[in-house]
């Protein structure tokens, strides 16, 4: 507890200083209640935590060193300047990251929770949050998931009365007790500023959760003694509360128990010398450490990918012939078969055989690694994420692509940046499956293809198949990249019949594939519309025009060299893709072929799509809607012309 004080208490100093930038959010005052919570915990137990996470890290066992560096911006910080004091993790010591986001580590513990279910060793986690994050979405689907699946893990609440500026009365209708009742949580409450207290309770509760008692909520009362941030003006608490809670010193109260007990004055007056020696040790060494360089920025983002050469396939005239909801299944099974530590997760993913069928039989093969989950998009979405950093292989569904925007923050600011912000050393290996696609008159929110939304976010990895083969051997190779790949399907295809490859057919993530080779013009496009710019390519062909036809298979990353390769020989580009004209891949494509293959341009970059409208619900405006190969080959024969 004194290290973490004395650690805190110079933060706030060199933050006044301004040798630390950003944000900065202190536990003073919360000391008893990280050291507790921590203290029956093993090294490969796991902990996620929040913005105010410094006395979590420390308590879990991390060194002070690496972390004020990390403070300090320098490149021997424990996640080499790029996390801050809001994203401190290391997931060897099994700290899976502070967060920046409210509640956002509740769903990623569940995920680590479920790893460790699942591998049977006895592995428990704790989820640290304060009282404000209760009423977040991402606490709820993950709590309810948790009581449901009888997870081995810990919702620590540190109720410190205060949701940032609001105080609880302002936030909660019911007490925390209510809350864990209706989860179906056993619920424990305890003296956060009492430290033994605290330990006491946590050891009695981990003992039980890793035994298979099921998850626990625990609430420590405790308060900060500075504000939400550090510049916080504190208008919100008068200073006779403050006054009152600093009477309940967790490190005085523990002192005085140490001195009734025995323990020397001068041991302890030792003990707090030796952690501020320790502290300014510390500081000094990260002033002196250097700031990162532009290295760390990019190779941080993605893990190195597995080399996987193209394959020398060609499909036998009399070969087996299978469909594309075959291949994901086939796929999937692969994965299963080879790997013990994959599983697949989702709405109906299990028992139910997913909503198209795509999972059907699997889940009699392995029952405890085909999972049904509520529909709970965020809590499966962090299913992946923790799962995935406990070094898991997850495979979750989201059932339709539209349903992106409940779970965004998981992927936006979890899946695609905690490798990032980690300084790469989070395993982020992980598959969201999902599927798209207008023409079935479905409606706005349903009908949506979003990959621009997607691919512009660094990190993910945007795979989009258009053929039963590609799906095969494309998944299968997302699901073993060290990476979190987001796999569209396109739901009009599932039917599709096409070629069956060899069991082992394994696709390269990130490279193009020119599908008909052409000299007039270049067709690029990706997923559905690849059939039909090879219909419009067909159709082109007896009036003289020779269209070349890229098939991206990757929209992020982009395949630049062959797009490039492809404009250097035919001088003429269009882009054919199913999301709307305005800000879509289409406009990425166009930009590269001017900025980088300006010199080659004989025309202007030509652009087929839908107008930037939601998709409409009535088919006749639906079919006008949608881009099609009359389109496709109208616009090139118009681009041949300039």
């Amino acid at each position: 507890m004194t290290l973490i004080r004395v650690f805190e208490e110079r933060v706030s100093e060199l933050y006044r200083n301004s040798e630390v930038p950003g944000f900065v959010h202190l536990s003073i005052g919360q000391e008893a209640s990280a050291v507790g919570a921590c203290w029956p915990l093993a090294v490969t137990d796991v902990i996620t935590s929040n913005h105010r996470g410094h006395g979590h890290c420390l308590a879990k066992g991390l060194a002070p060193e690496p972390m004020m560096a990390e403070l300090l911006a320098r490149a021997t910080g424990t996640n080499k300047g790029l996390g801050g004091s809001m994203h401190i993790a290391d997931p060897d010591l099994g700290i899976f990251g502070a967060n920046g986001i409210v509640a956002a580590g509740v769903p990623i513990a569940g995920g680590a929770a479920l790893a460790a279910k699942l591998r049977g060793q006895g592995g428990v986690v704790v989820s640290f949050f304060g009282d404000g994050a209760v009423a977040q979405g991402a606490f709820h689907e993950a709590a309810n998931l948790a009581a449901l699946w009888r997870l081995p893990v810990v919702f620590f609440c540190e109720n410190n009365g205060y949701a940032e500026f609001s105080p609880i009365a302002d936030q909660h209708p019911v007490p925390m007790a209510a809350r864990a009742a209706g989860y179906g949580l056993d619920y424990v409450s305890v003296d956060g500023n009492d430290v033994e207290a605290v330990a006491a309770v946590m050891t009695d509760v981990v003992r039980r959760v890793r035994e298979g008692g099921g998850p626990v909520f625990v609430e420590a009362a405790t308060y900060r003694w500075h504000g939400h941030y550090e510049g916080d003006p504190e208008k919100y608490r008068s200073k006779d509360e403050l006054s009152e809670w600093q009477q309940r010193d967790p490190l005085v109260i523990t002192r005085a128990r140490l001195l009734g007990r025995g323990v020397g004055q001068e041991k302890l007056d030792w003990v707090e010398a030796q952690v501020r020696a320790r502290i300014d040790a510390a500081v000094a060494a990260a002033r002196q450490a250097p700031p990162p360089d532009m290295g760390v920025l990019h190779s941080s983002v993605y893990a190195p990918r597995p080399a996987v050469p193209e394959p020398d396939w060609t499909p036998a005239p009399d070969g087996e012939i299978f469909r594309t909801m075959d291949a994901v299944r086939l796929a999937l099974e692969g994965e299963l078969e080879a790997n013990p530590e994959a599983f697949v997760a989702g709405v109906d993913a299990g028992k139910g055989g997913n909503v198209f069928a795509l999972t059907r039989g699997l889940y009699a093969k392995w029952p405890d690694r085909l999972l049904d989950t509520p529909i709970s998009e965020t809590a499966v979405m962090g299913l992946a994420v923790g799962g995935a950093m406990a070094g898991m292989t997850p495979v979750v569904e989201l059932m339709y692509l539209d349903f992106l925007g409940v779970c965004f923050d998981q992927i936006l600011n979890q899946a695609a940046k905690l490798r990032f912000m980690t300084g790469g050393k989070a395993r982020m290996g992980l598959v969201i499956r999902t599927q798209f696609g207008g023409g079935r008159s479905s409606g706005s929110q349903h009908s949506q293809s979003l990959e621009a939304l997607l691919a512009h976010i660094p990190g993910l990895t945007v795979v989009m198949p258009s053929t039963p083969a590609d799906t095969y051997g494309l998944l299968r190779s997302a699901i073993r990249d060290p990476n979190p790949v987001i796999f569209i399907e396109n739901r009009q295809q599932y039917g599709m019949k096409g070629p069956k490859p060899p069991a082992d057919y394994l696709l390269p993530l990130g490279k193009a594939k020119v599908v008909r080779e052409g000299t007039d013009l270049t067709i690029v496009s990706v997923s559905r519309m690849v059939h039909e710019a090879m219909a419009a390519a067909e159709a082109l062909a007896p009036r003289g025009i020779s269209a070349e036809v890229i098939d991206l298979r990757t929209v992020a990353p982009l395949d630049k060299e062959t797009i490039l390769a492809s404009l250097a020989k035919t001088t003429r580009l269009l882009i054919a893709h199913e999301g709307v004209t305005d800000f879509g891949i289409g406009a990425e494509i166009a930009a590269l072929a001017v900025c980088q293959g300006f010199w080659t341009l004989d025309a202007p970059v030509m652009r087929v799509a839908p107008p930037p409208t939601p998709s409409p619900y009535a088919p006749n405006l639906e079919k006008q809607w949608l881009p099609d190969r009359q389109s496709i080959e109208r616009a090139a024969e118009a681009l041949v012309r300039v």
